[in-house]
Order: structure tokens, then C-alpha cells, then sequence
């Protein structure tokens, strides 16, 4: 058995195979989206000789390639009696939710360039049933928001013993745009001196390092940081405790560019380091 984990992502266009590709990425998987199928066999071996460091791959694999259904099967199998451990993650969705996540986004079905949307949709569940019967994991996206479909994925493909349970939501916001509406715990960061008014550090935002050093300098900073680690050193195995499965943390400045950026970013950090699953966001960083 090679000793290299190979999950392909596959399933109906509109069902979050982007959303679990980058899910995968965030817990340590080297990610690849619209690999041809033609070149995994390469990529994969590639990968063995030159990149040993690397353990775990994912990559989408759909009809956005033509030659994909004609070819999966023969590949999959090839790679398989070689010893490689492939993976076949398949997310799906109704008809309805499809149809208003294009409606949303306006972009294009692969197979309704010659009919309606919904003539689309139906054909590829059509050619993608083998696949389908295929899958190790499926996973219906219908009721699924962005942060609950990560957490399912990352779940599935973590050891449980690698992180603990629960899965942190760490965002930062601008209270110029409200407050997130999923928010469990809201900090204000807005005591914290403004980069926005240092002219050299106005136009960056908080992953810049000349913002971030500007920002936890202060004694302040630190102390918050402190602080805000030790309620939620006493609070996260209470919630995990009553079976809450995700923690929702926003943390807010003026226009959710400079200080919230940094501070959830470093909230972020110390949590990684002892070993809780984080997502991290930015929901204003790019309006300010």
C-alpha cells in the first residue's frame, strides 16, 4: 500500500465541491481543483518521489472534463491495483437547491449549454449514478451552509484523535455591516488603537505585518488575548460537553479590516496550537 491518502471530490455541479476542497486544505491535504483524470496516475507518482513531506492529496474531479466519465473508471482501478488508497467523496444536492444556488451565482451548468437548467441537472445525475454507487462517503449538501459543510468533511477525513471535537468558527467583522447573524461569542476590539489613522498603514489590512506589529504591540492586545483564552479555556469543554459540535467566535472593529483581522488571526494561531479544528474568515476585510 502506498503510503500516500488520495481523496478525489467529485459529485453534481453547485454541490460544495469547492467549499470541500478548500476544507481539506485547511486541515494539511495538498489540494488540487479539475485535475485532469488522465494525469492523476502522474501527479501521483510525481508527488511519491519529490514530495515525500506530502501524505494526504484531494482533488476535484468532475464533468467540467469532458473526457472524466469515459475514463475515470479504467484510471481509479489502474491506480488502485498499484496500491494507492483512492478515496471517492460525492456530494450531492436537490434539484431545488441546485437550481437556486446557479440562480445566485448565475454561472453556468457544464450540461445545459443545449437545454434548461433543470434538463442540465437531472442529465448529470444521470452520468454520474456509477460514480455515484462508487463513493466511500456522500454527502447531501441540500440544508448545509458553507461553515456546516466544512465541518462535516473535515470531520469524516480527521483522525478523531488528531483534534479535539468541537470545530471553531473564528471571523472577524466590521460593525459598520452588523453583526454576524451566526455569532455564539461577539469580542469588540474597537478599544484597540486604529492602523486606519496611521497613514503609512491605512491602505493594508490586517495580514500585513507592519499592521499586525502595530496592533499587538500594545500591552493591551496581549492581555485581551489572554483574557479571551482563558474564558474559552473554561467554556469549550462545557459546550462540548452539551453536545454543541461548533463554536461560533466573531470579532469585531470599525470596518473589519485592520484590528479584528489581526486579532482573530492570533486568536486563530493559539487555538491551532492546542489542537482545536479552526475555520477562520474575514467577512469585512475587502468592503473597508
Amino acid at each position: 500500500m502506498k503510503n500516500l491518502r488520495v481523496v478525489i471530490i467529485t459529485g453534481l455541479s453547485g454541490s460544495g465541491k469547492s467549499t470541500a476542497l478548500r476544507a481539506l486544505e485547511d486541515i494539511g491535504f495538498f489540494c488540487v481543483d479539475n485535475l485532469p483524470v488522465v494525469l492523476l496516475p502522474k501527479f501521483l507518482d510525481i508527488t511519491l518521489v519529490s514530495s515525500p513531506a506530502i501524505d494526504r492529496v484531494a482533488m476535484v474531479m468532475d464533468l467540467r472534463e469532458r473526457s472524466f466519465l469515459e475514463r475515470y473508471h479504467r484510471i481509479f482501478g489502474r491506480l488502485i491495483d498499484k496500491g494507492f488508497k483512492i478515496e471517492i467523496l460525492f456530494l450531492e444536492a436537490s434539484d431545488e437547491a441546485l437550481l437556486h444556488r446557479f440562480s445566485e451565482t448565475r454561472r453556468n451548468h457544464p450540461l445545459s449549454e443545449k437545454g434548461s437548467l433543470i434538463d442540465g441537472i437531472v442529465l448529470e445525475k444521470e452520468k454520474l449514478l456509477s460514480l455515484r454507487k462508487m463513493a466511500d462517503k456522500i454527502i447531501d449538501t441540500t440544508s448545509l451552509n458553507v461553515h456546516q459543510l466544512k465541518d462535516t468533511v473535515q470531520r469524516h477525513f480527521l483522525p478523531s484523535t488528531e483534534y479535539r471535537r468541537m470545530v471553531i468558527g473564528i471571523v472577524s467583522f466590521g460593525y459598520r455591516y452588523g453583526l454576524p447573524t451566526d455569532a455564539d461569542l461577539v469580542f469588540d476590539v474597537r478599544f484597540l488603537p486604529n492602523p486606519y489613522f496611521v497613514e503609512s498603514l491605512k491602505s493594508f489590512d490586517g495580514h500585513h505585518n507592519a499592521v499586525r506589529d502595530y496592533v499587538l504591540k500594545n500591552k493591551e492586545s496581549e492581555q485581551f488575548l489572554q483574557k479571551v483564552l482563558g474564558l474559552l479555556e473554561l467554556l469549550i469543554p462545557l459546550y462540548d460537553k452539551e453536545g454543541k459540535v461548533r463554536l461560533n467566535i466573531a470579532l469585531g472593529c470599525t470596518g473589519g479590516k485592520h484590528r479584528s483581522v489581526v486579532m482573530a488571526n492570533e486568536l486563530s494561531l493559539r487555538l491551532s496550537e492546542i489542537k482545536y479544528l479552526i475555520n477562520l474568515s474575514h467577512r469585512d476585510i475587502a468592503k473597508s
